[in-house]
């Protein structure tokens, strides 16, 4: 049934994305959606800002607060993908509703049974912090199995990390998707860039021979900054350093232009040539193999180690910014509490 909702949403949903400029703000959407909540689902799904809710996130199957997906009614279904929609870019969209929906795949594959839920495409969840409002800083998340998205947002300012879209299986190996590969992209333009290094720029490159079991980052309250690792972006060639862009931008561009256009800017500020690329592992897929970009601010991660190599997981980490904590410490500088 909730296949059904999902896939009937995603395409009300993309038949209006040829005109995003005639669609409302995120903070109109989300007022929207939450006006459409009674008084029980609201209980579920409001926080103040300050509630440490709001920093507790995770990317893995396990109990979470906020509203549920499957609790809703079909109306507040599609306004809840109303908002994933608003604040994400098309092909961020396809991603975070296909990430939902392969909650199916992976029942049928783990073979769970009808009533086993631990594998649920309604089990994603939306929790505001605080009122959408133009004065004042104000939160939400989605989150829920491979998917977790943490906005804050300040006046025209925006923070959107920490974020996480993860893929098992990262191919479908069998049944009426067989061969679906959610995170494609990340993964053919990252061995792009390996493949294309020359062997003394690869002895700077990896860093490990064995990939990590994991993204390094975890769903850690805060990143600690490190030492920069790899090769820098000034010691690729002009085309090397166009696959690095290309990389980078896959990951930026889930979010909607506006969005998108501020981490970019940041980048730009700084300089691409304080930003770094570092691989571990295999260089051929079917064998676990990680890499990251990192720079003085931003960390990004893949790693495919899980489940014989068919497992993705992505994430992007703000070392100052996460949930938007450099916005509230400017804020609290000006505005006395």
């Amino acid at each position: 049934m909730l296949r059904t909702a999902i896939s009937v949403l995603l395409v009300l949903n993309f038949m209006n994305t040829s005109s995003k400029s005639s669609h409302p703000t995120i903070a109109e959407t989300i007022k929207s959606f939450v006006s459409e909540l009674n008084d029980a689902q609201k209980k579920k799904a409001l926080f103040i800002l300050e509630d440490s809710e709001r920093y507790h996130w995770n990317f893995v199957p396990t109990e979470r607060k906020g509203i549920a997906f499957k609790e809703l009614t079909a109306r507040q279904q599609q306004l809840f993908m109303k908002v994933l929609q608003t604040a994400l870019s098309d092909e961020g969209y396809r991603k975070a509703s296909s990430i939902m929906q392969l909650e199916n795949i992976l029942k049928e594959v783990e073979g769970r049974s009808g009533g086993d839920d631990y594998r649920d495409p309604g089990k994603y969840y939306f929790s505001l912090f605080g009122e959408p409002t133009a004065t004042k800083p104000w939160g939400w998340r989605i989150e829920g199995h491979h998917l977790a998205l943490n906005f804050l947002h300040k006046q025209k300012t925006v923070a959107c990390t920490p974020s996480f879209f993860g893929s098992n299986p990262a191919i479908v190996l069998s049944g009426v998707e067989k061969g679906k590969q959610l995170l494609k992209p990340e993964s053919e333009k990252g061995f792009a860039l390996l493949n294309s290094l020359t062997a003394q720029q690869l002895r700077m490159a990896i860093i490990a021979e064995a990939a990590f079991p994991e993204i390094l980052t975890g769903n850690d309250r805060t990143v600690k900054p490190t030492k920069p690792e790899g090769i820098a972006f000034t010691a690729l060639t002009a085309g090397q350093q166009k696959l690095f862009r290309d990389l980078l931008s896959i990951y930026i561009m889930n979010y909607n232009t506006e969005t998108s256009s501020v981490i970019m800017q940041e980048i730009e500020t700084l300089g691409f040539e304080k930003f770094y690329f570092a691989w571990a592992g295999a260089r051929t897929w079917g064998q676990g193999h990680y890499y990251r970009i990192h720079g003085p601010t931003l960390w990004i991660e893949y790693d495919n180690t899980q489940n014989n190599a068919n497992h993705v997981h992505t994430s992007i980490r703000h070392l100052t910014n996460d949930f938007g904590e450099d916005l509230l410490k400017k804020h609290y500088l000006e505005h006395k509490h």
